[in-house]
């Protein structure tokens, strides 16, 4: 249950996303997150330092841990329902255009496009 805690909290999940190509510095991270505050960038990325999935370079840059690539291949089917999950909503909006409601749309259209 530590894990669902940990990568619940926002922001959590994209960081190691962000990170799964190589490392980052911390302004380079904070762009691939869409700008999110500084003070919550430290905060996750202290977060998961303490759990080991992430660690500074000696440059100073973020970059996944044995554990963080681990994580991030735990992810990957998740990221694939997720794809599938979006194209039937969009497939459902699209046929019952009526019965569309905002909130389903919203999460579809909010979805990050993940690789």
């Amino acid at each position: 249950m530590a894990a669902l805690d940990l990568f619940g909290r926002r922001w959590s999940l994209r960081v190691v996303w962000e990170l799964h190509e190589g490392a980052l510095g911390f302004r380079a991270l904070r762009r691939c997150c869409g700008d999110m505050s500084s003070s919550v960038l430290r905060q996750r990325l202290v977060e998961l330092n303490e759990a080991r999935l992430v660690h500074q370079t000696p440059e100073g840059h973020y970059a996944l841990t044995t554990l963080g690539r681990q994580a991030h291949t735990a992810l990957r089917p998740l990221v694939d329902w997720s794809a599938t999950w979006a194209n039937e909503l969009a497939e459902h909006s699209s046929e019952h255009p009526s019965e569309h409601s905002s909130d389903h749309g919203a999460a579809a259209a909010d979805a990050p496009d993940i690789p």
